[in-house]
């Protein structure tokens, strides 16, 4: 039975939603149903602008002159559709627009931190292959949080390799992003000592300095169902409350050095 996706809800007035807790829904979703599901929200004057910019995005797919008119589109979403719904109404101009590896790219490099996030969401719906992958890379050098819970999806699930993978769970915990964004978590987890050590090295690390240990550590290393001959390192106390930023607040959009 095909049970159907709705697209999320908006967090109610004054709350954020954690990284990727609303956002891997929408990389899940098949688009079919998330456009059902976002025109049902839509008040009438954002779901005619939606139809009309799905409509330019099909009939002019390619680049004409310096930006096309759907790139045009996906800068305008936030503004016509409101905030809660851009990702999904860029998702669905991408898609419109036929969007291949290169024009993701050329969106993902020149476009605004909230565009890159909706090509990240985009790429497990798009992109077949793993010819994508240099963009989740270059979001997972970053810190700025909402790139880091979009790269971990599907797409990183499906098309990364184990060390590449392992240290985007370890970017995750590094920068507070909850480990629920993490595509296939239990799965690729599963008996990888490799993973394991790591995060035994990373608690360490941050016992030995002193510093709380983020508690999505302890989950994620009793899925890898590896414990070492010292077993699994005990939670310290004043453990990291989950989904807060282990190092304090970061700058949104900076580069790990």
């Amino acid at each position: 039975m095909t049970h159907r996706r709705t697209t999320p809800a908006p967090s109610p007035a004054g709350t954020t939603p954690a990284p990727g807790s609303t956002r891997r829904a929408l990389a899940l979703t098949p688009l079919e149903v998330l456009q059902d599901d976002l025109e049902s929200q839509l008040p009438e004057p954002a779901r005619a602008w939606l139809r009309r910019a799905l409509g330019e995005a099909a009939d002019q797919p390619g680049t004409h002159g310096p930006i096309s008119v759907w790139e045009l589109r996906l800068a305008e979403a936030g503004r016509r559709c409101g905030s809660p719904h851009a990702d999904a109404a860029r998702l669905l101009i991408l898609r419109a627009a036929r969007a291949d590896t290169g024009a993701l790219g050329r969106v993902y490099f020149q476009g605004t931190a909230d565009e890159r996030r909706a090509v990240l969401l985009a790429l497990a719906h798009l992109v077949p292959g793993p010819d994508a992958l240099p963009l989740v890379e270059d979001a997972l050098r970053t810190n700025d949080t909402r790139l880091v819970a979009a790269a971990v999806g599907p797409y990183a699930a499906r098309h990364l390799d184990a060390h590449a993978w392992r240290h985007a769970v370890l970017k995750c915990l590094f920068t507070g992003v909850p480990l629920d964004a993490v595509a296939d978590l239990a799965e690729r987890a599963r008996a990888d000592p490799e993973l394991a050590r790591m995060l035994r090295d990373y608690a360490a690390e941050r016992t030995a300095a002193d510093r709380p240990v983020p508690r999505d550590l302890y989950r994620v290393l009793a899925l890898t169902d590896s414990a070492g001959p010292a077993g699994p390192v005990p939670p310290p106390h004043g453990t990291q409350p989950r989904g807060t930023h282990p190092h304090g607040a970061g700058h949104p959009h900076g580069k790990e050095s």
